[in-house]
C-alpha cells in the first residue's frame, strides 16, 4: 500500500547526507522508537545512535548508522541533524574497530565523571550501534 511522501533531509557537520522524498522514517529517540509519516503531529526529539531507516517505498529502505542529534518535524516536512550518519553497507569494519578501541581506551583512561569520560562515553555507544549495524548490513 503505498503512503503519502513527504521531504526528509539527514545533516551532519560534514555536510548534507540525504535529501528526498520518503514515506517513513523508522530511527530511536532517547525515549524509544518512532516511525514517522506525512502530516506528523509537529515534534522535537533527541535521538539516540541507531540505525535510521528512510523508507522510499515499501521495497527500497535507505539504511543509515546514525549517531547522536536531532529530529525535528513540521510543516510536513522532516530534518535529522546527527553527529554522524553513514550508510551502512559502507561502514569501514576496521577503522570502526579502531575508532571504537580508541573510543575504550579514553573512558578507560578519563578521570571518573570528568567531561572526557562523558565524551568518550557517547562515541563508544554510538561507535557499538554503528558495529551492530555493519554485522546486520
Amino acid at each position: 500500500m503505498a503512503r503519502t511522501k513527504f521531504p526528509v533531509e539527514v545533516l551532519t557537520p560534514e555536510g548534507e547526507v540525504f535529501n528526498d522524498e520518503v514515506e517513513m522514517i523508522s530511527t530511536r529517540t532517547s525515549t524509544g522508537s518512532i516511525g514517522i509519516l506525512a502530516n506528523h503531529t509537529p515534534l522535537l526529539a533527541m535521538l539516540d545512535p541507531t540505525e535510521l531507516r528512510l523508507y522510499r517505498s515499501e521495497g527500497e529502505i535507505v539504511r543509515l548508522a546514525q549517531g547522536e542529534g536531532y529530529l525535528q518535524v513540521g510543516n510536513n516536512h522532516a530534518l535529522i541533524l546527527v553527529e554522524e550518519a553513514r550508510p551502512a553497507d559502507e561502514i569501514d569494519r576496521a577503522d570502526l574497530e579502531e575508532r571504537l578501541r580508541a573510543a575504550r581506551e579514553a573512558y578507560a583512561n578519563a578521570e571518573d565523571g570528568s567531561e572526557a569520560q562523558r565524551s568518550a562515553a557517547r562515541d563508544r555507544r554510538r561507535l557499538e550501534a554503528f558495529a551492530r549495524i555493519a554485522d546486520d548490513a
